[in-house]
């Protein structure tokens, strides 16, 4: 890493709004991340039910559905404060899963799975449209990818972490840090050096069309609009991915299910890395053709699950981590770029929702392919597929001369002093 992205990201830790926002995903994440994978262990440990416990992912998931809704609601608030209050609301939201005792009660964890997950895409659309607003667009890439390097860096900690704490104590236990990290965040974002925004934020137009709002500045952005079908394609395809790892892992590798836990720390550590050079590499490739080469390494290493070598498996998996994130950071910076304040909050959270809903259908769909189709062939399809998007992808990049500078309808921007919004 050069001298001069070493300065960027140097800058964007020294950043006051940017350097607290980065801890208040570490401290939210952290809590997030355990409860995903304990939520399922904690249902199946109460009612006995595989189904139950698999639904619990699904309650978590279902909530981006909603992207659109919840983006024009955070479009219309104070961001700061919603940063705050939405915070302390899944504190005591978890710390309701205390009354969950019995395979009566397993119901409440449900609940609370689908209201927390909202909570979550309202928070990312209010997040990704106040750092917008705050941070400088030159160092917007080095924060996106420094974000992708915390969320990852937790998910490589915390489940572990979670599963020891139930397996010692029992769900409560779980619930309750997370309930505190949850507190904690807010306090971070209570001290976000940023001024409320005076200016009201009337609907002034129908609610059909304030959802739609964000879908409209998508397509009619030729930035944004190729790199989030790009990003709903490639995420289709690892959830194809995703759903036939333990498949892959017993019938390619001949290993127990347990490795499979191996595999994904080593996709996490790539997703560490590439968030780390996301920003230098993006300063020196047009987004179009970062997106690409992430998507085609990505595609590369699904096909090479078709051998059955340990070492081409872990291999595979770091390859995995560092290209899938590649389209979600270039699409976010994009977007943040691109899009006018008034909507950033409904546009990013609808391009979130039309990036992440796909993984979740396709991780169904996937459960059923590998009942019928060798996962040797799922692989190799899903794979190919994968690079003929990057493919597509690039074609449209050619003729593009490197990273492109702020501009837009946001146009240029830099400190602001106080760092409010104007």
């Amino acid at each position: 890493m050069g001298g001069t992205d070493g300065t960027a990201m140097a800058r964007v830790l020294r950043d006051p709004v940017a350097g607290r926002y980065l801890a208040g995903v570490v401290v939210s994440g952290f809590g997030t991340s355990a409860l995903w994978l304990t939520a399922g262990i904690w249902v199946k440990s109460l009612t006995g039910s595989d189904s139950l416990a698999a639904l619990t992912v699904c309650a978590m998931w279902v909530p981006v559905l909603g992207g659109p809704a919840l983006g024009a609601l955070a479009d219309r608030l104070d961001r700061t404060a919603l940063l705050v209050r939405v915070n302390l609301a899944m504190a005591c939201l978890l710390a309701a899963l205390l009354l969950v005792d019995s395979g009566r009660t397993v119901w409440l964890v449900f609940v609370v799975l689908v209201l927390y997950g909202a909570g979550g895409v309202l928070l990312d659309a209010a997040e990704s449209a106040l750092v917008a607003g705050t941070v400088p667009a030159s160092l917007l890439a080095d924060f996106n990818g420094l974000r992708m390097t915390a969320n990852e860096g937790v998910k490589l900690v915390a489940p572990l972490a979670g599963a020891g704490l139930y397996t010692r104590f029992g769900g409560p236990a779980v619930a309750l840090p997370a309930a505190v990290t949850c507190a904690l965040a807010a306090l971070l974002f209570a001290r976000l050096p940023v001024r409320a925004d005076p200016r009201p934020r009337s609907r002034t137009e129908p609610w059909p069309a304030e959802l739609a709002a964000g879908l409209r500045r998508i397509r009619a952005s030729a930035a944004v609009r190729p790199l989030v079908t790009a990003g709903s394609v490639t995420m289709l395809l690892a959830g194809v991915n995703g759903a036939v790892t333990f498949a892959y892992v017993d019938d390619v590798l001949g290993r127990a299910p347990a490795y499979a836990g191996v595999l994904y720390a080593v996709q996490g550590a790539g997703s560490v890395a590439v968030g780390l050079l996301a920003g230098p590499l993006l300063r020196r490739l047009p987004e179009r053709a970062f997106a690409a080469g992430g998507i085609a390494v990505f595609g590369a290493a699904v096909a090479a699950r078709a051998v059955p070598l340990d070492a081409v498996a872990l291999a595979a998996s770091a390859a995995i981590g560092f290209g899938l994130p590649c389209v979600l950071i270039a699409a976010a910076t994009a977007v943040q770029r691109e899009t006018p304040d008034a909507v950033l909050g409904r546009t990013a959270a609808t391009a979130g929702s039309l990036m992440t809903a796909p993984n979740a259908v396709a991780l169904a769909l996937g459960a059923g392919l590998v009942a019928v189709a060798d996962v040797r062939v799922l692989a190799v399809a899903a794979g190919t597929s994968a690079v003929l998007a990057a493919g597509v992808l690039a074609a449209g990049s050619r003729g593009l001369r490197g990273p492109r500078g702020p501009r837009g309808p946001r146009g240029p921007r830099g400190p602001r002093g106080p760092r409010g919004r104007t």
